[in-house]
């Protein structure tokens, strides 16, 4: 039987989860702003897929939650970057009595959260994503690498909507505990992502230099530890070895694990720029970096943990962002960034 989705927002994640499912005959409804309204009636979905070109005109679009006066939905699907919750969350909590079940595909660990807060804890499904979509406008995207998604919790129709993701091909997996693949996914998303935009270099480059491929690796084992220290455990996701990952991390010395860790990312990355860089050189004035490398650093506060690399790079790219630190800072100069990230790391100890 075919279902009734809304998505929030036409980007990359919301168009390719949204396109499957009209593809497989389902009824989707996007939730946009105002002005990209009509250029996606006339133009429609477009997705390509290996040689597969799709273009589909079966979804509709809206930019008012009234919406939901009018409509009945099966789910819906928060595929927004991290950074715009807090702007939609007064409206959902509005019109909480009206929402369905609410799939958050937003990076990081804490949207669930704020959202179970707000709307009710069984109102919430945790969600992640790691096939690589890439955004060429609203509304069209390439899939670059096909992985799948991942969905948790204990939702009454949580196996109801695995079936239809699958149906749908979107290969979705399901994870007993929440905490598990959302802080997996987050150990991804730093990988290359931070480093690359404020040196202004690609993933393959970072990995490439012995002293920045040193600092990732503190990066993610800053994050392990975390999570270590709260019992939660890494998982593979659907087209990642996570486990594997966090395995050559903590054991293999930096002579085997560059290779390893380089090869890995220039299959998932190579050239290509990471979100954090599109954000800071759009100009959008916005970053998920506070809800990734920020979330480590929160994490250890709370445990007294130390993580002054994920501080470094947090507060510097949200400087480079607020303007406070020039653009061209650390631009294709490593051994500049490597030198205040030292003096960063001496002065964090001796605050301690």
């Amino acid at each position: 039987m075919n279902k009734s989705f809304l998505v929030f927002g036409a980007g990359a994640i919301g168009t390719f989860i949204g396109a499957s499912l009209v593809l497989q005959g389902h009824q989707v409804t996007f939730l946009e702003k105002e002005a990209d309204i009509s250029s996606l009636q006339q133009r429609g979905l477009q997705m390509s897929r290996g040689d597969e070109k799709f273009q589909l005109f079966g979804a509709e679009f809206c930019s008012g939650f009234d919406i939901l006066d009018r409509k009945n939905f099966d789910l819906a699907i928060l595929a927004l970057k991290t950074y715009h919750l807090d702007s939609i969350l007064p409206e959902l909590i509005r019109r909480k009595d009206q929402l369905p079940p609410l799939l958050c595909l937003q990076n990081g660990i804490d949207s669930e959260k704020k959202l179970a807060d707000a709307l009710g804890v069984g109102s919430v499904i945790p969600g992640t994503v790691t096939s690589a979509v890439d955004r060429l406008d609203k509304g069209k995207i390439i899939l670059q690498k096909s992985r799948g998604m991942g969905i948790a919790g204990n939702h009454s129709q949580l196996k109801d909507f695995q079936d239809l993701f699958n149906q749908a091909g979107l290969n979705c997996w399901v994870y007993p505990r929440a905490e598990a693949m959302k802080w997996s996914k987050l150990l991804i998303n730093l990988l290359g992502n931070a480093s690359s935009a404020i040196l202004n270099l690609p993933p393959s480059a970072i990995y490439a230099h012995p002293g920045l491929f040193q600092m990732e690796l503190e990066q993610i084992r800053e994050g392990l530890e975390v999570m270590r220290k709260q019992r939660i455990p890494a998982v593979n996701l659907p087209g990642v070895p996570v486990r594997l990952l966090a395995a050559v991390v903590r054991c293999l010395p930096a002579s085997l694990s560059q290779p390893l860790l380089s090869r890995l990312i220039g299959g998932g990355r190579g050239e290509k720029m990471p979100s954090f860089h599109i954000d800071l050189y759009s100009g959008r004035g916005n970053s998920e970096v506070g809800d990734l490398n920020g979330a480590v650093v929160r994490a250890g506060d709370q445990l007294g943990i130390s993580t002054p690399v994920n501080h470094f790079l947090t507060s510097c790219l949200l400087g480079l962002i607020a303007g406070e630190i020039p653009l061209n800072r650390y631009q294709d100069l490593p051994d500049l960034f490597l030198k205040d990230l030292k003096s960063f790391k001496a002065d964090r100890s001796l605050n301690r």
